[in-house]
C-alpha cells in the first residue's frame, strides 16, 4: 500500500509518518506546507527509509495536488493537514478557513478526479481526520459524545473541522468517494507543538515560567496519547467501512487542573529534588479564561472498539511519564522551536528531503 499523508510534518501526522514506516510495509508519501507547526525534525528517523518520499506542497495548491496523486499514484489518503490551535483561530481565523475548508476541499476535488481516472477505484480509501470539537461541549452529567452526536463548534477552529467533515460526507454520497471520519479527543505526547497544553506546561516548568491555566481549570477533555491515535487511523483506513464515523478517544476524561497537577507531580519524579528550585505545582497560575471556552469534551470509543477492534494501550499515567521522558531527554528538537530558530531552517529541510 502506498499512502499519502497531508500534514505528516505536524504533531499527529508525523505520528502516523513513523507508525506507518516502523510498524507497517507502507510507502508514504509526506505532504506539508511546512507552516509554524510542521518541522521535518519530526520525521528525521523514518525519512532514512527508502520506502518514504516528502513532498513539500500546499493542500489549497490544486495543480500541486492534481501532479502528486498523478505522480506518486496512492491507494490512500490519510488527510491530517490542519490548522489547529483554538486560540490562533480566535486571533485569528483567515487561516483556518483557508486549509481547513478551501484545503480540504480542494483535496477532495484532486482526490476525486484522481480516483474516477484510477485503473481499480474499490481500492482506494480518503481517511479524512478530524476533532471531538465539532460536537460542542457537554454538561458535568450528559451523554458522551457518539458519532450521531449533533454538530454544535463552538470557536473558528471547531467550526472550520465542521465544515470539512461535512465536506467529507457529501463528497462520499454524492459522487461515491470512498472516505472515512475520524473524530479524536485530545492528543498529547511526543513532538508535540509547545502552544499545545501539556507540552507548554513541561517547558515552562523546567524554566520556572509560570503554569497559566485558564479560569478555574474546571474544563474537562479526554486524552488520547498520539501513537494510540496513529494505531487507530490504521485500524480506521484499513479496516474501517466506507462512509462510516469513528471516534477515537483515550477514556481519560480529566479536568485541566487535574492534567496540570499530576504533570508537576511526573515531573518532580522524573527531574528528582534540586537545590533551591521551587515545587512545580507552586507555578500553577490561574489566567482569565478563554472566550466561548466549552465546558466538557468526553468521547466515546466504543463503536471502533466493538467493529475494528481497537483499544488505546496507554494511560493517562503512563502516556504522560512518557511524554514528560521524552521532552526531557529531547531538548534538540524543542529547543530549536522555543528559540524560533526552526523556522530558518525549515526551507533547507524542504530541500534535501528525499
Amino acid at each position: 500500500m502506498k499512502v499519502v499523508v497531508t500534514g505528516g510534518a505536524g504533531f499527529i501526522g508525523s505520528a502516523v509518518v513513523r507508525f506507518l514506516i516502523e510498524q507497517t510495509s507502507c510507502e508514504v508519501v509526506n505532504v506539508d506546507k511546512l507552516t509554524y507547526a510542521g518541522n521535518l525534525a519530526s520525521v528525521a528517523d523514518a525519512s532514512a527509509s527508502p520506502r518514504y518520499r516528502f513532498e513539500h506542497a500546499d493542500i489549497c495548491d490544486r495543480h500541486a495536488m492534481d501532479r502528486l496523486l498523478a505522480h506518486h499514484q496512492p491507494d490512500a489518503i490519510v488527510h491530517l493537514a490542519a490548522e489547529s490551535h483554538v486560540d490562533r483561530s480566535i486571533d485569528g481565523p483567515d487561516d483556518f478557513i483557508q486549509t481547513n475548508l478551501v484545503g480540504t476541499y480542494t483535496l477532495l476535488e484532486a482526490a476525486r478526479r484522481y480516483w474516477k481516472a484510477r485503473g481499480e477505484p474499490d481500492t482506494f480509501r480518503f481517511l479524512h481526520v478530524s476533532t471531538d470539537e465539532v460536537y460542542g461541549d457537554l454538561g458535568s452529567t450528559d451523554a458522551l459524545f457518539l458519532e450521531t452526536t449533533p454538530y454544535a463548534p463552538s470557536s473558528p477552529y471547531a467550526a472550520t473541522k465542521a465544515g470539512s467533515d461535512h465536506l467529507v460526507r457529501a463528497w462520499e454520497r454524492t459522487y461515491g468517494l470512498p472516505t472515512l471520519i475520524t473524530n479524536c479527543s485530545n492528543n498529547y505526547g511526543p513532538y508535540q507543538f509547545p502552544e499545545k497544553l501539556i507540552p507548554h506546561m513541561i517547558l515552562n516548568a523546567l524554566s520556572a515560567k509560570p503554569l497559566p491555566v485558564y479560569g478555574d481549570g474546571s474544563q474537562v477533555r479526554d486524552w488520547l496519547f498520539v501513537d494510540d491515535h496513529a494505531r487507530a487511523l490504521w485500524a480506521v483506513l484499513t479496516r474501517g467501512s466506507v462512509g462510516e464515523t469513528y471516534n477515537v478517544g483515550g477514556h481519560n476524561e480529566k479536568r485541566n487542573i487535574e492534567v496540570v497537577e499530576t504533570l508537576c507531580r511526573v515531573l518532580e519524579d522524573c527531574v528528582g529534588p534540586e537545590a533551591g528550585r521551587r515545587p512545580y505545582a507552586e507555578l500553577i497560575t490561574f489566567v482569565d479564561d478563554r472566550p466561548g471556552h466549552d465546558v466538557r469534551y468526553a468521547i466515546d470509543a466504543g463503536k471502533i472498539g466493538r467493529t475494528l477492534g481497537w483499544n488505546p494501550v496507554e494511560t493517562f499515567e503512563t502516556g504522560l511519564e512518557k511524554t514528560v521522558r521524552w521532552y526531557l531527554n529531547h531538548e534538540s528538537w524543542w529547543r530549536p522551536v522555543l528559540e524560533g530558530t526552526y523556522r530558518l531552517e525549515r526551507l533547507g529541510q524542504a530541500k534535501v528531503a528525499p
